[in-house]
Order: C-alpha cells, then sequence, then structure tokens
C-alpha cells in the first residue's frame, strides 16, 4: 500500500533543506546587498525571505487551528537580520514538519479554517499544504534569481526529493542531523 504521506513529509524535509542551503548563500552577502532594492515583488532579498516566513507562520498557525496572530506575522515580516530570521525560518520549518509528521489520511481529508483579517476561508489540510510548498518553492525561486545579481552563486535548491541526490545534498543532511533514512522512509 502506498502511503499519501509520503510526498508531504518529503516536501516538509525538501523545504527545510532548501531554505538552510538558501540562508547559507545569504549569509555571505553584506546588509546592504541582502537589502538592495531589486526588481523583484518584495524589492529585496532580505524582504522576500522575510515574506516566506510570514505565510509559514499564517498557514501553519491555521492549520494547527490557532487564532489569526497578526502581531507575529507583522514580526516576520518586518524581521530586520538575517540570523534571526533564519533562525524563526528554521523553527517553522521544524513546526511544518512535525505537523505533516502528525497527519493521518483522514486529517489530511479535514477541512480547516483559515481566519483572514475580513472573513474565513475553507479548505482541505492536504491542498493546504500544497499551496504552502508551492508557494516557499515558487519565492526561493524569486531569491535565487536576484542571488544572480550578487557576488554569491545560488545555491542548488532542487536536489532533496530522490535517493540519486544523496552525494549532492550528504553536507546538508549532515548539517540538519538528518539520514539519508529519514529522507527515503
Amino acid at each position: 500500500m502506498t502511503d499519501p504521506l509520503r510526498i508531504f513529509r518529503k516536501l516538509a524535509q525538501a523545504n527545510r533543506l532548501a531554505n538552510a542551503r538558501l540562508h547559507e548563500a545569504c549569509a555571505r552577502l553584506d546588509r546592504d546587498t541582502l537589502t538592495a532594492g531589486r526588481p523583484a515583488f518584495f524589492g529585496s532579498i532580505q524582504q522576500t525571505l522575510n515574506h516566506i516566513l510570514m505565510v509559514d507562520r499564517f498557514y501553519l498557525d491555521a492549520l494547527r487551528g490557532r487564532p489569526l496572530d497578526l502581531a507575529r506575522l507583522d514580526e516576520a515580516d518586518r524581521c530586520p537580520d538575517l540570523p534571526t530570521l533564519a533562525a524563526w525560518q528554521a523553527d517553522s520549518d521544524a513546526a511544518l514538519l512535525a505537523h505533516v509528521q502528525d497527519q493521518t489520511p483522514v486529517t489530511l481529508a479535514e477541512i480547516v479554517a483559515i481566519e483572514r483579517r475580513d472573513r474565513v476561508q475553507h479548505d482541505r489540510r492536504d491542498d493546504i499544504l500544497s499551496h504552502l510548498f508551492q508557494h516557499q518553492t515558487h519565492h526561493r525561486g524569486q531569491v535565487h534569481g536576484m542571488l544572480s545579481a550578487t557576488p554569491v552563486r545560488p545555491p542548488q535548491l532542487d536536489e532533496f526529493i530522490v535517493g540519486d541526490d544523496a552525494p549532492a545534498r550528504a553536507r546538508d543532511m549532515a548539517r540538519l542531523g538528518w539520514s539519508e533514512a529519514d529522507l527515503m522512509r
């Protein structure tokens, strides 16, 4: 029998690995380069990374049944520096992975209420998770593109899902304390 949760676990793990790799690359930028205005939707590398964290917090809180916390979202959106952001993102990534690991086929199909400022959205948990992973990937791609215009070489962000990529992710896996068995189960 196929494990319907496997893909969500792998996407949550890939998310953590990609964020760690991207933050490591961005840490080699000076503050002016990190915050420099760029032709991108959020205007800078820092602001795009802040947006990723803010949206992660928004959806993760909803997925866990927590009310809308505008102060917490504003904190993420206004995070002033990369070290703080990277730590907060690592915490968010770990919480998302834990949330995914706690799911069952039944809970994946549950309807989740997402409190917005002016309404409450209702969608399936698996659809929200799929949307969240797509959102993260989309905006990490924007940061990757912005890094291309800096002295720092953009990191490879897509070698985390298949077994053949193990050598390319070995250092990152060790840094996070993960094993290939954890990723490939």
